[in-house]
């Protein structure tokens, strides 16, 4: 942060170092093996009298001079000169903690200089004792080179007790020095056998050819098995971070790693192909091929190598954008802009964002990314990302993943970052936000007379909102299957809930009767859910009408598993269908009672404000196809699975098939994260510190822009959000996540790792829960059902252990569900209803002609013939009423 950046662009990304380094290397690293190659082939010469050999001998010197002195002093220079205006801050850092290793290396590279122009100029000239000594000179001196390089360049990577002594003994003998370097002299002299070829096949006399053809082969083939070896050495004393790197925890990396390993076959066969006799003409094409792949041999290993840093430049000590380990909090509290000398704009405001975004990707993006350049392309990386997206990505950048750096800024640099990429480097529209049109709904409240009416009918949807994924060719993960329950009360002095001779059906309101031809669960249910469904038929067996069932508590009616959406079948998004609900007496038919209640249901789930795509139907709700493709593509990458190859080949998959959900009932695999902790514990790394609900409003429809705006109850009304109960994100992943630790999965340790709660002092406060069943307590606000006496009350962190203590299963003494009286989760009453205000009163104004709970403002009569004095379903009634 100290020094100016050059800014490449199209070439940024360490491009130009990448490929200066990886030349020089694979010609140093020929130097090493091919002074060996030099002397012992002069050795050979001279053991068998062969005057072939020898001049052989003197030509590969003259080919070796050129291409290690000329061109491997060049790209020598070359990296010098590219990583100190890349990387200064790096590079000014090896200079002072090694200045004295410098000096001895450059010292050797002049011996190494030295001798190789006497050897090379005094072959055939010189006594044969003493010009094979300078060949043995030259190859020590070059190995000592390597010797003292190969320390430096593993401190970049395992620096070891040199983070706390800074002793420069510590930093060169660093732990990965010995297997480092004996890998190194392996591949060293397996090169030379590759350029032995060049050379060799390119001599006249056959006999000699082939001779030093299987000679060279040898030279590649003998090392291998050692190569191998201390390849193993190297990884295993790797720390955890770096060793995950190298074997591919970074995705990028994997094709490198196979790469690698694929080359050694191709390397390998390609030595015994070539000891076996064959014309030159075919033999010469091959050597230069095989040259060629073992540059690409070199590049994988250099690419693991400088992978195995990520996200430092100096592993433990500077991020790959200069910054020091230790210093991103006070740069997030200070701003970035503010602490590096090398800004124009120190402050943001509307009119400067975007040259300020342009500064903070300078500082802390360029030193990685291309501008549409070949190596990690800011542009195709982040083409998908609305400013949301982005922002959200950024914030979660070295967190679960380490191999970048956590963004070190302020929220609005984050968000001047985000904003600058978006519309100016990817060039991405701003788009304004537009009230989207609500379909006008025509709501008919079922008559009731209340002077001869003998039964009353309540019945309300489990679930405030159902929310479903209709991404079915990709994923499901929430599939169609709404509950609705029901009871029937026959009124009187002692009202009695009626469960024996009554039968309680439901009917689909007109134009939402047929599900199966909007969405493709029915097409893909058997890869989905394991069997072939009729249309229109839910998994657990329910059509879009039919027969309620009594339910476990033997109290109330149960439909199950209706499988309805919110598309109609003449193109309207109706999130709010409402059915129709009957009582009939089994005996003679006759219609005992009705009632209308809502079905609520959504797909409005906001994949894409990170995954990219737009909503699947009519701008409206919906997950796409693109959005969903992103999610698994992800998931692949991150996970080792194939699921998205496996949904494009017709075999989508439920994510309950392998994460456990209490909600389906879904046992999963035990050892994965419930679904609900790994998606919520996974999301809030990325949308952490947010205000509020904001990040529930990302993914949920329940922001003020929201087009299902599901938040309609009693407790919206009176401003409260999804905070007031669960906790801000942070704090809910966290209480799921504990619960998962509890349970023994060490993932969850990772993802709460960044995680740091808002409602409470310490993870450790957080009461760990199991999620759909452990959840807030109506009376954590409501104590002794009164009001809550605070201004921002909150329920969080106190769960009801469930399933039976739960809101949307709980009774009085009498059997009385309480959500047959006060409404369903998320739309209690009085409900307000964005596409119809009555919509979520329908049973309170047909009971008692207002919005309320059914029986307050003293309509007890709803249910009881007879006036009531004495409190009953709950303590405070009357007093509530």
């Amino acid at each position: 942060m100290n020094f100016p950046i050059w800014e490449l662009h199209w070439a940024g990304g360490g491009l130009l170092i990448a490929l200066i380094a990886v030349f020089h290397v694979y010609i140093a690293h020929f130097a090493v093996g091919g002074g060996l190659f030099l002397v012992l082939t002069e050795h050979l010469g001279y053991r068998r009298q062969s005057p072939a050999i020898l001049d052989y001998t003197k030509r590969h010197t003259k080919f070796f001079l050129l291409v290690t002195m000329v061109l491997g002093g060049i790209t020598g220079v070359g990296i010098w000169f590219i990583i100190s205006l890349v990387a200064p801050a790096a590079t000014s850092q090896l200079i002072h903690t090694f200045v004295f290793a410098w000096a001895i290396e450059w010292v050797f590279f002049l011996c190494e200089i030295v001798s190789l122009f006497i050897y090379f100029y005094t072959f055939g000239k010189m006594g044969r004792r003493n010009h094979l000594t300078m060949g043995w000179l030259y190859f020590f001196f070059g190995w000592m080179s390597l010797f003292m390089i190969n320390g430096i360049i593993g401190f970049m990577l395992t620096p070891g007790d040199w983070l706390e002594t800074k002793d420069f003994w510590d930093g060169l003998f660093n732990p990965s020095f010995w297997p480092a370097l004996a890998f190194r002299t392996f591949i060293a002299l397996i090169l030379a056998g590759l350029y032995g070829f060049v050379t060799a096949t390119w001599e006249k006399d056959p006999k000699t050819r082939e001779t030093l053809v299987r000679y060279c082969a040898t030279w590649l083939l003998a090392p291998f098995a050692f190569l191998l070896l201390s390849g193993w050495w190297y990884v295993h004393v790797l720390p955890e971070g770096p060793q995950a790197m190298v074997l591919g925890a970074n995705p990028e990396i994997a094709p490198y790693l196979q790469g690698f390993l694929w080359i050694s076959v191709v390397l390998f066969a390609g030595g015994l192909i070539m000891a076996v006799r064959m014309p030159a003409a075919i033999k010469r094409p091959m050597a230069l091929v095989l040259l060629v792949i073992g540059l690409l041999y070199m590049g994988c290993f250099e690419t693991m190598r400088e992978a195995g840093r990520r996200p430092y430049l100096i592993h433990g000590y500077m991020y790959s954008n200069a910054i020091l380990v230790g210093t991103e909090d006070a740069i997030a509290a200070e701003g970035f802009l503010q602490t590096s000398g090398w800004n124009q704009n120190q402050e943001i405001t509307p009119e400067n964002a975007m040259a300020a975004g342009r500064e903070i990707f300078r500082g802390q993006c360029a030193a990685c990314h291309s501008i549409g350049g070949p190596l990690h392309n800011i542009k195709r990386l982040s083409a998908q990302f609305g400013t949301v997206g982005l922002e959200a990505q950024i914030a979660g950048m070295g967190k679960i993943y380490s191999y970048m750096p956590r963004f070190a800024g302020t929220a609005q640099e984050r968000k001047a970052l985000a904003a600058y990429i978006v519309h100016d480097l990817v060039e991405a529209p701003v788009t304004e936000q537009h009230a989207r049109p609500r379909p006008e709904v025509e709501l008919e409240v079922p008559a009731f007379n209340a002077d001869e009416a003998e039964y009353v009918l309540l019945s309300w949807c489990t679930l405030g909102e159902k929310c479903l994924s209709d991404s079915d060719s990709r994923f499901s993960i929430l599939p169609p299957g709404s509950t609705l329950m029901a009871q029937l009360i026959r009124r009187g002095p002692l009202p009695e809930l009626v469960t024996e001779d009554v039968e309680i059906t439901y009917t689909a309101p007109a134009g939402f009767e047929n599900p199966a031809n909007h969405v493709e669960f029915w097409k893909y249910a058997p890869s989905l859910v394991g069997k072939e469904l009729p249309q229109n038929v839910s998994a657990k067996g329910l059509g879009m009408s039919g027969v309620m069932k009594l339910g476990e508590q033997g109290t109330n009616f149960v439909a199950d598993g209706i499988p309805v959406l919110p598309y109609m079948d003449d193109g309207t998004i109706n999130p709010y269908p409402v059915f129709t609900i009957e009582a009939k007496d089994t005996a003679s038919g006759e219609i005992l009672a009705t009632t209308k209640v809502l079905a609520p249901v959504s797909t409005e789930i906001g994949c894409k404000n990170c995954h990219g795509g737009t909503w699947r139907h009519e701008g409206t709700m919906g997950i796409s196809v693109t959005t969903a493709s992103d999610v698994l593509a992800r998931h692949d990458r991150r996970h080792k699975t194939r699921l998205l190859p496996e949904a494009e080949a017709g075999k989508p998959v439920l994510c309950q098939s392998c994460h456990p959900d209490p909600l389906l009932k879904a046992t999963g695999n035990p050892e994965l994260l419930n679904l609900p902790a790994a998606i919520h514990g996974f999301h809030a790394n990325y949308l952490s510190g947010q205000p509020a609900a904001e990040p529930c409003h990302s993914c949920h429809p329940t922001g003020p822009d929201s087009y299902t705006y599901c938040a309609r109850g009693a407790h919206a009304s009176k401003g409260l959000t999804c905070v007031n109960c669960h906790g801000t994100l942070e704090d809910h992943s966290l209480s799921l996540l504990r619960g998962e630790k509890e349970a023994g999965k060490p993932k969850a340790d990772l993802l709460m790792r960044h995680i740091k709660p808002r409602l409470v002092g310490s993870v450790e406060e957080i009461e760990p829960r199991a999620p759909w069943n452990d959840q807030p307590d109506c009376l954590n606000c409501h104590v002794d059902f009164e009001r809550p006496q605070d201004a921002e009350p909150s329920a969080f962190n106190q769960w009801v252990r469930g399933p039976e203590g739960l809101y949307r299963m709980r009774t009085d003494d009498a059997g009385l569900m309480c959500e047959s009286c006060h409404g369903s989760t998320h739309a209690e009453y009085p409900a307000t209803n964005a596409f119809h205000p009555d919509l979520d009163a329908i049973q309170p104004l047909q009971y008692q002609g207002h919005p309320g709970p059914i029986g307050s403002k003293g309509n007890c009569a709803v249910c009881h013939t007879e006036d009531m004095y004495d409190e009953f379903h709950h303590p405070n009634i009357l007093g509530a009423l």
